[in-house]
């Protein structure tokens, strides 16, 4: 059977990392977190202290930002892929509230996303990868053979948040979360670099009404007919 590169592009909490991480296991490819490449990157901001007002030093960024590699090792436990910065296990940390705030200034830089899809790229070009993040289907691989895209209300999207944050033990404010799922739909989509936006041959896909077996089902049936045409 063909390998295929598979770009899964979409608004935030959407579950396109749900759906990407499900594909890989089931298929067999390699699964690349891009947006937690972005959280990585808004991490070592914070750690180096490099944000005020909310918003980056991109001279102090700039200077570094070559010394910022991101990887992915597998969990043989949880049998999934957790994010490394500089080879420390990051996963957990990129996911709070605190990172969430702040990714999308981060990421709206351009030569941080010249350079982490540099690394994307690299990751990728020897095909058998599923991609999830803003930008995959129309600058990363524009020439992917499945472009998915995913979009569903800002409620639903904040609540599916919530719960994961709440299962982690995390104290959490609904309200709050529905903001920053706003607040990051008007920066993502206003960019000057890389907005998000649908590559003109992506499948949508609007997932609010739909279960978790009901999406995996459609994925499935989907990428069987891209590969076995």
């Amino acid at each position: 059977m063909k390998k295929i590169t598979i770009a899964i592009d979409g608004f935030s909490s959407c579950g396109k990392s749900t759906m990407a991480k499900y594909l890989a296991k089931k298929t067999g490819y390699i699964y690349i977190d891009t947006g937690a490449m972005y959280r990585a990157v808004t991490l070592f901001c914070i750690q180096n202290g490099w944000i005020k007002n909310g918003l980056p030093d991109e001279e102090k960024l700039r200077e570094q930002i070559e010394t910022i590699h991101i990887t992915f090792v597998l969990n043989p436990d949880t049998g999934l892929p957790e994010t490394y910065l500089n080879g420390k296990n990051v996963e957990r940390e990129i996911r709070s509230m605190s990172v969430s705030d702040l990714v999308s200034p981060v990421s709206a830089i351009g030569f941080v996303r010249k350079a982490m899809v540099k690394q994307q790229q690299e990751m990728g070009k020897s095909k058998g990868v599923v991609l999830d993040g803003r930008d995959i289907g129309t600058v990363v691989f524009p020439d992917a053979e499945l472009k998915i895209f995913m979009t569903a209300s800002p409620e639903i999207r904040a609540q599916r948040r919530y719960d994961e944050l709440k299962g982690k033990g995390e104290d959490v404010c609904f309200e709050e979360i529905l903001e920053n799922v706003k607040k990051r739909d008007h920066i993502d989509q206003t960019r000057a670099e890389s907005p998000l936006q649908k590559a003109g041959d992506a499948i949508v896909l609007d997932n609010t009404n739909l279960n978790v077996e009901e999406q995996n089902k459609w994925l499935l049936n989907l990428f069987e007919k891209t590969v076995n045409p």
